[in-house]
């Protein structure tokens, strides 16, 4: 039997995809779960792609880095390599001299090979060049890792924490916390809040008034929940209540769904005063009458402030049984970075602009 099919023949046509409608009731309840599968599957595939492809570029840059100790070599030397790499392996990306350079500085800054067994090593190699490139320190590094692990951010997102400096900042709003909320909630709150928060995405003018940062945070609030933290969800902007009869307008609404709470944000534009945390108490109060559900933890209160004297909002706040806390606000990182959090390592565009060639 001839297995050659007849040119003039007609390839055998698909049957049309059957309408929705005609599908059995049971249906949507199969698709989801053959869809979360499907999901769950490329994101695992993905992440041991970064993780095998992580492991490859340490044990690279060990080998480079043993060879460095017992024999010496010089930039000659990774030329050479990089060009019979690339001949052996006419189709692979990555190993251009300068990524090889990358290589050995990531072997240099994890020695340990048991790094590649977490979380961490499922990141982008992006990820890693952006940390060798921003930081010098390994306890920062290791914390900017595990953060954007758990946060799941893009590079562009991590270069932004570290430019901002978010491992200083977590936790170091003034608050009162732990005199309010059992031990577990309020370490988690704490982490949660920062001082100063950085809203470099808006322009203010020379009026520098309360009601326009308002505005141009709400027109940016990707930008301000990202700035916020994780589990923010936007509620509302100028929030009405009405109180025996009166209004009432909270700045800014949240709810956080890791806190199971709403956020009250009122925004300053003036030294903090302690009057501040009376107005702030009386809009969470009302929220937690008005809009909380029952199995919603009290609402937290966050003022923010354009400066503060810590020692006074620390005595302001003793007087509040509702959880708060304080911090500033600032459009930009004032003062540059330490000398050695920078580095002489090329740009992760350039290296990017590497690793699409061939």
């Amino acid at each position: 039997m001839s297995t050659f099919s007849d040119p003039n023949e007609e390839a055998p046509a698909f049957p049309p995809t059957p309408a929705r409608s005609g599908m059995p009731k049971w249906y949507p309840d199969m698709l989801a779960p053959v869809s979360e599968t499907v999901s769950t599957g490329r994101v695992r595939a993905i992440t041991a792609v970064n993780q095998e492809l992580v492991a490859t570029y340490w044990a690279v840059g060990k080998e480079l880095l043993l060879r460095e100790a017992s024999e010496g070599w010089g930039a000659k030397v990774v030329l050479r390599l990089a060009a019979d790499l690339k001949e052996r392996f006419p189709d692979a990306r990555g190993f251009s001299p300068r990524n090889l350079r990358y290589m050995r500085s990531f072997a240099e800054a994890w020695p340990d090979f048991q790094m590649l067994q977490t979380p961490s090593a499922t990141l982008p190699w992006s990820h890693f060049v952006a940390l060798l490139e921003k930081l010098s320190d390994p306890e920062s590094r290791l914390w900017y890792a595990a953060a954007a692990v758990e946060h799941g951010w893009s590079r562009n997102v991590l270069v932004h924490q570290i430019e901002t400096r978010l491992h200083e900042r977590s936790g170091q709003a003034i608050s009162n916390f732990k005199a309010v909320l059992p031990a577990a909630d309020s370490d988690l709150l704490q982490q949660t809040m920062k001082d100063p928060y950085i809203f470099d995405f808006v322009s203010m003018t020379d009026r520098h008034n309360e009601a326009e940062l308002e505005s141009q945070l709400v027109d940016h609030v990707e930008n301000f929940l990202l700035e916020l933290g994780q589990g923010f969800a936007f509620v509302g902007r100028q929030v009405r209540f009405v109180v025996g009869g009166d209004e009432f307008f909270a700045d800014l609404l949240f709810y956080n769904f890791r806190l199971r709470s709403f956020v009250v944000v009122e925004l300053k534009n003036s030294k903090f005063d302690p009057g501040y945390l009376g107005q702030l108490g009386m809009y969470m109060s009302a929220v937690d009458d008005l809009m909380a559900h029952e199995d919603d933890k009290p609402t937290i209160g966050l003022l923010l402030c354009k400066t503060k004297n810590n020692v006074v909002a620390e005595y302001a706040l003793r007087g509040y049984s509702a959880p708060i806390g304080v911090a500033e606000w600032k459009t930009q990182i004032v003062d540059s970075l330490p000398e050695e959090f920078k580095s002489s390592l090329p740009s992760i565009e350039l290296l990017e602009a590497e690793l699409g060639e061939r």
